[in-house]
């Protein structure tokens, strides 16, 4: 019995040890490592008391979700997701993208047309400005590459280092498959301006992006930038970088306007009823980028499904819609193709327009190209 209690007693001690080790190596990891990005101060959130989002130190969706998932939730979720088998959950082969000529790109005075490098990150060039949208450029959506699965393609259309000077980046939230540490760090000596909700631009400034260079702008909001009206508009989702910040930044999508285009950025989103109130307050648009993958059951409030990806393109007014958020990365629990496949076959039912572009390939707002199938080949 003596003997018993003391292995039992030495148990535990190492399971104490092991514990503390692993909390003080995620202190010092989230303290040191960049990636991470700034923290919201005080002073700062004194500033956002104004925004009808913020209320008691974090922002929050205009409908009370998501629900913190309790402890036994989260172990379920991580266990699926790391431990659970998804067939064709990734490409058989690594996706083909369509290279584009960087000098092509950056002589590029035609029609408004979008370069898309897979799940949400799109050059845009209009009006003869060359505008990046949620430029997760690098190899794995994670604080550091072991954390996380790679890039479906082995290549981008572009190199992110032969890009055209850009003169502004637009993001939609904080989370590490919208905002990239790698892909800022390497785009801020060549970057006129960046626009992103309240709060995220704590992370820019500390991955040394100047202050004067970053506007952040709450839902509703609208700024002019050289003739472009760019417009911060509501989405439901949520925010966060670690454990402890949740919240702390503000989420969105984008309405991007010249004197004769139109088009809507989803960012990411639960389906709701804000996306009948952009559509009536700023449509119709000619085209919408449409959240549209790494859903679930489980988070239904936070990520469409692809039938409601179709729907809420219909909701704010578009004549055409790219299902976007898919093609890029394993961030969910279904086959790769699901996404697309159910969107197709609800824009099918419903006769809306639906674009469906290789990665790389240039989409121009009219005439829209044939959809070829090609994630089937």
């Amino acid at each position: 019995m003596r003997t018993l209690k003391k292995i039992l007693k030495h148990m535990l001690l190492t399971l104490v040890v092991v514990i503390v080790i692993l909390v003080m190596g995620y202190l010092l990891f989230v303290s040191y490592y960049p990636t991470f990005g700034g923290d919201v101060s005080k002073a700062r959130q004194e500033l956002y008391a104004n925004s009808d989002q913020f209320a008691d130190g974090a922002f929050k969706n205009t409908k009370d979700v998501p629900k913190d998932p309790s402890f036994s939730e989260m172990l379920t979720i991580a266990r699926k997701f790391f431990f659970q088998k998804v067939e064709h959950g990734r490409p058989s082969l690594p996706i083909e993208v369509q290279k584009q000529d960087s000098i092509t790109l950056a002589d590029y005075q035609g029609k408004t047309q979008l370069i898309w490098f897979g799940h949400s990150a799109f050059l845009l060039q209009m009006e003869g400005k060359n505008i990046l949208i949620d430029p997760m450029l690098s190899d794995v959506p994670a604080p550091h590459p072991w954390l996380g699965g790679k890039r479906f393609s082995e290549e981008l259309p572009v190199e992110i280092e032969k890009l055209p000077k850009i003169d502004a980046v637009i993001i939609s939230h904080d989370h590490y498959d919208h905002l990239d540490y790698e892909s800022i760090k390497k785009l801020k000596g060549r970057t006129g301006q960046y626009f992103v909700p309240l709060g995220v631009g704590v992370h820019l400034e500390a991955w040394g992006v100047s202050e004067d260079a970053i506007e952040e702008l709450d839902w509703w909001e609208e700024v002019d930038f050289e003739g472009l009206q760019l417009a911060c508009t509501p989405a439901q989702h949520f925010s966060g970088r670690k454990f402890d910040n949740r919240q702390s930044t503000l989420w969105a999508s984008w309405v991007i306007k010249s004197a004769t285009e139109s088009i809507f950025f989803s960012g990411d989103s639960g389906y709701g009823e804000h996306f009948k109130e952009i559509g009536e307050e700023y449509g119709p648009f000619d085209f919408a980028m449409m959240e549209c993958g790494q859903y679930n059951k489980m988070w239904p409030d936070i990520h469409m499904f692809p039938e409601e990806t179709v729907q809420a393109g219909l909701d704010v007014g578009a004549r055409a819609i790219m299902p976007i958020h898919w093609g890029g990365f394993k961030l969910a629990m279904h086959s790769w193709t699901d996404p697309i496949e159910r969107a197709t076959e609800k824009a099918s039912e419903l006769q809306v327009s639906l674009v469906v572009p290789q990665i790389g390939e240039p989409i121009r707002l009219s005439p829209q190209s044939d959809n070829t199938n090609w994630w089937r080949e």
